[in-house]
């Protein structure tokens, strides 16, 4: 098996398991970045409209099998990439469900990219949760199902997402 595989995530694309990334929020900042000469960009956007219950999760995106930045409740950030093939992914570094117990999760996602020069490219992870009611005399909601999707992004949708949210800024736990 390939050392690399060892250390990483459950999907291509994904850094190393042990690192982790305190993440702060801006509105006040919204740049429009064009990529540099042979660069091409990509977005990472976090959505959590479909997330419901418990503290919404902390997002590490990766390229390639190293980690590029992670995000918090609907933010974004963005890196310049060679041009080429890409493996992407996006994982849960942390998500708490409150009282649910075993509730079946699905972390991690990944999604390929061919990058050319001078284009810019957006990647949605949507943070999903499904509730259900426990019924009975107390009737309390809980998470029956989480996952995070992530999905190539239209860039018109990515406009309109990228004026509501946050700009993410992150650096490694020491």
């Amino acid at each position: 098996m390939c050392p690399a595989l060892v250390s990483a995530q459950s999907g291509p694309g994904c850094g190393p398991a042990n690192i982790k990334f305190d993440v702060t929020t801006t509105k006040a900042q919204h740049p429009s970045p064009t990529p540099e000469a042979g660069k091409a960009l990509v977005f990472f956007l976090q959505d959590d409209l479909k997330f419901q219950g418990g503290v919404r999760p902390t997002t590490r995106f990766g390229i390639d099998g190293s980690w590029a930045g992670a995000t918090h409740a609907n933010s974004y950030f963005y890196v310049a990439v060679d041009p080429g093939e890409h493996h992407l992914c996006a994982n849960w570094q942390s998500v708490h469900f409150g009282m649910s117990f075993a509730v079946p999760k699905r972390d991690t996602a990944a999604a390929h990219l061919t990058a050319e020069a001078g284009k810019i490219y957006y990647f949605r992870a949507q943070d999903i949760t499904k509730m259900d009611h426990s019924g009975g005399e107390h009737d309390s909601e809980y998470v029956t199902h989480a996952e995070v999707e992530l999905q190539a992004l239209d860039p018109d949708e990515a406009q309109v997402l990228l004026g509501t949210f946050s700009l993410s800024s992150f650096h490694t736990k020491q």
